[in-house]
């Protein structure tokens, strides 16, 4: 997710910038200038907004997760306007993180899970890694293992959205939009430790069998 890899994927720097320090920093700032904790978690929405119109000018497309975030900031945007909850703005951001983890469980059912079509756009369909993913998939011990990945993560994705809708009514709202900035890299960081995990497990397996 941090790594540049083919121009899809948008650099650590302005993942940080754009999702995490830009938002925590015009929050805390609107807030020192006296506007409300609405208006504040609205406007610091931006910087994300702007993170993703980057991305698209820079690949020339809008990729999934941009599209997420885009949706979730529209929602977010929504709620706030007509509820002036701060709480229920802040429950935006489990949006498309319970979108994504429903996407992924419902591709159990589908000819390829999503993260396997995650991954090889990650890795480029058209290049050698992309056509032995291709390739391999005609073994069913090799489809096992994507669509047991793509289970725990789609679990996984819809733990997280719960527990940022606890934090979110439960925490003050500087606390809670931390947590929702920075909650979703830890998961993300925890569940991609042991996919690699679990993934060299298997493939030790194999290559034994």
């Amino acid at each position: 997710m941090d790594a540049a890899r083919g121009g899809r994927i948008r650099p650590i720097a302005m993942i940080v910038i754009f999702d995490v320090a830009g938002p925590l920093a015009a929050y805390s700032v609107l807030r020192s200038a006296g506007l409300t904790a609405v208006t504040a978690l609205l406007l610091s929405g931006v910087f994300p907004a702007l993170g993703v119109t980057i991305g698209v000018i820079r690949n020339h497309r809008l990729d999934v997760i941009g599209a997420l975030v885009l949706a979730g900031i529209a929602v977010g945007t929504v709620l706030g306007l007509v509820s002036h909850s701060a709480k229920l703005l802040l429950v935006e951001g489990s949006v498309p993180t319970a979108v994504f983890g429903v996407a992924c469980l419902g591709s159990l059912r589908a000819r390829r899970p999503l993260m396997f079509s995650f991954a090889r756009e990650f890795s480029g369909p058209d290049t050698a890694n992309g056509r032995e993913m291709t390739r391999l998939w005609q073994y069913e011990g090799y489809r096992r293992v994507f669509r047991v990945i793509t289970a725990v993560w789609g679990i996984g994705f819809m733990v997280e959205a719960a527990l940022r809708v606890v934090i979110a009514y439960n925490a003050s709202t500087g606390t809670a939009l931390t947590s929702s900035k920075v909650t979703p890299f830890v998961w993300a960081a925890i569940l991609s430790a042991w996919t690699v995990a679990y993934g060299t497990r298997q493939k030790k397996k194999g290559e034994r069998r």
